[in-house]
């Protein structure tokens, strides 16, 4: 025992933690080969990522992260509340021409007896909608042995005496030629989408997630709300356009910040609960269009839940991914210092000191890089080919649908309650089969849906629409796992400039989808629908998985990672060679489990990398006997 104390070096003081080194051996060949590249690779991805040691100190999922993905929860109930309103504001109407003048002569009448005074019939013995009789100054007793001849278009509006609901149509008379076509509104909703997709991602980029966030929160409460305060149907129609362009901004926005405060699987569990909420909106919209008779209470009712999110909107803090990258470590230190607090956890002083100490670079980057830099080329170009194809098939499904006669209720509520366990269901394909094969496998059973669809009888109309269900519930599940997916590939620097381009393609799907449908009546959009997944799981199979990697923050992290890898690779090799030439050292399980479980990061990585970065006379961390050093 005296020799081997006496043969440590004499290095000066040496802390208890150094003293715990000297006592660990290397780690031997018996070990799972598989078990140690994969730690090795863990360590390695966290190596330069000091951001991301900070916050894993603060606590995988803490009070801090709760109250970050749980306000996220409401505006996006409310998304989808606001996106498809539209759908409950132009039931059908029965109008007839107001013809309250011959109330003057007979104030006793009965609707029935005005209206069959009044209005002229059509050849089937229903009265006219767009047609009145000429009023006259004749009484009562004269009109109804006369009759009326002569007739002209309604003059003074229009009356809904059989209506039992209160919608635009009878709210801003839009009959006999007013009527507005549900794809001109739909129009105006993608513009929204459209135009908020680059507006936000541009801005969330280059003002942060935080304003971006608070704007479309504003946005939501003003047009949202103040939709129900619009005194004519293009106020309506420009609200709706504000609508949708908060509503993308704050999607956009929101995946990003919740993206780069979480780690590992956690953000695949807030993305897709986030989601599970907007499926709750609809259901939440179904159920008080059913009850709600009037149009301008529903928006009240919807606008209101948006007062309690602005006021708690102070718990957000802005993303400290997107701090650094901006060069503003103060402002780092101090996000990350409040998080610490709320979870009540304390960030080691020398991790804060390395985060300190790095230099103020701002890191650069412009929506050109997506075409100069061949990975973001490349990330871009799969993504947004695969959000087409998702687009264009859920809203092909839905016009489908409608083309059956389905109820506007069964539409909206049915996908809305088998969307949730869709996305549940995500999170376990997540966990398993890692992001890619989940986006694979998803958009593999779409195609199958859209197959069956293709050869099934039009007879057939109950398996037809419980496939189109079918397909609806497997769109949902590929969404969740799409923006997981897409989010983790695009770096911190352009992470909400590439979501936005991605909705682009979504855009661009869902008017494909209208422009062929309404055009073609044959089973030819179906026929798309299938060969749009084939080309989508071609581009998909270009990028990478990214798993529980760290997120990257620059363009250039593709070069960075090649020469990554080729270090490891000597590293690994180098521990290997290390590791056979000290078989014969014993250690037991608990040391094992220690330096596995127990140990820092940068202690891990000091031991791991030690041996590539040393000659063969290195000093080891384990102080063995002049005998069993190697030769």
């Amino acid at each position: 025992m005296e020799e081997k104390q006496n043969s440590k070096p004499a290095s000066g003081p040496q802390s208890p933690r150094s003293t715990q080194q000297h006592e660990i051996s290397f780690p031997s060949h018996s070990w799972s080969l598989e078990m140690l590249l994969r730690r090795l690779k863990a360590l390695d991805g966290r190596r330069e990522d000091k951001l991301t040691s900070v916050i894993d100190t603060l606590g995988e999922f803490g009070t801090f992260q709760w109250r970050l993905v749980a306000l996220t929860f409401i505006p996006s109930m409310l998304s989808s509340f606001f996106m498809l309103s539209d759908n409950f504001m132009l039931t059908a109407q029965r109008p007839y021409c107001n013809t309250s003048w011959i109330l003057a002569v007979g104030p006793n009448l009965s609707v029935a007896e005005q209206l069959n005074l009044t209005l002229p019939r059509a050849p089937n013995g229903s009265f006219l909608t767009c047609l009145m009789y000429i009023p006259v100054s004749w009484d009562l007793d004269s009109i109804i042995h006369f009759g009326l001849n002569y007739t002209e278009t309604c003059k003074y509006g229009w009356i809904y005496p059989y209506a039992d609901k209160r919608s635009l149509i009878n709210e801003f008379d839009l009959v006999c030629g007013n009527e507005p076509k549900k794809e001109s509104m739909q129009t105006v909703l993608l513009a929204g989408i459209l135009t908020g997709s680059l507006l936000f991602g541009f801005l969330s980029d280059k003002m942060g997630r935080y304003p971006a966030i608070l704007m479309s929160l504003l946005g939501l409460l003003i047009f949202g709300f103040g939709t129900a305060f619009v005194n004519t149907f293009y106020q309506f129609l420009l609200f709706r356009f504000a609508v949708a362009l908060a509503a993308v901004g704050y999607a956009i926005s929101s995946v990003s910040l919740v993206m780069e405060w979480l780690v590992g699987e956690h953000r695949a569990y807030a993305i897709v609960l986030e989601h599970c909420f907007m499926a709750v909106g609809v259901l939440f919209l179904s159920g008080s269009a059913y009850k709600i008779s009037h149009w301008r209470l529903l928006f009240l009712l919807g606008g209101m839940p948006m007062f309690p999110v602005i006021s708690n909107i102070w718990v957000l803090r802005e993303s400290p991914r997107w701090l650094m990258v901006k060069g503003k470590v103060e402002e780092t230190v101090k996000v990350l210092c409040y998080a610490a607090e709320v979870n009540k956890t304390t960030i080691p002083l020398n991790l804060l000191n390395e985060l300190q100490q790095q230099k103020k670079k701002v890191t650069k980057a412009s929506i050109v890089d997506f075409y100069t830099n061949q990975h973001l080329f490349k990330v871009i170009l799969s993504m947004a080919c695969v959000w087409f194809t998702i687009s264009y098939i859920y809203f092909t499904l839905s016009l489908k649908m409608k083309d059956f006669g389905v109820d506007i209720y069964f539409q909206q509520a049915i996908p809305g309650i088998l969307e949730v366990p869709a996305r549940l269901c995500c999170l376990v394909l997540l966990e398993h089969l890692g992001r890619k094969c989940s986006l694979f496998l998803s958009l593999i059973l779409a195609a199958i849906m859209c197959l069956f669809l293709l050869f099934l009888p039009q007879e057939l109309k109950s398996t037809i629409v419980l496939v189109l269900v079918l397909g609806e519930f497997i769109l949902a599940a590929t969404v969740a796992v799409f923006l997981v997916y897409t989010a983790e590939l695009l770096p911190t620097i352009l992470r909400s400039t590439g979501l936005g381009m991605v909705c682009l393609a979504w855009t661009g799907g869902a008017i494909t989808a209208l422009a062929i449908f309404n055009q073609i009546k044959t089973q030819l959009p179906i026929f798309f629908c299938c060969l749009s997944c084939v080309v989508a799981l071609c581009f998909s199979s270009l990028v990478p998985e990214t798993g529980n990697k760290p997120l990257h923050d620059g363009i250039e992290y593709n070069t960075r990672e090649s020469i990554d890898f080729k270090r490891r690779s000597q590293d690994i090799a180098a521990m290997i060679i290390a590791g056979e030439s000290m078989s014969d050292v014993v250690i037991d399980e608990v040391t094992k489990n220690t330096i596995l479980n127990a140990m820092p990061l940068q202690s891990e990585v000091d031991m791991f990398f030690s041996t590539a970065s040393e000659k063969p006379s290195m000093k080891y961390p384990v102080q063995l006997p002049e005998d069993q050093l190697p030769q």
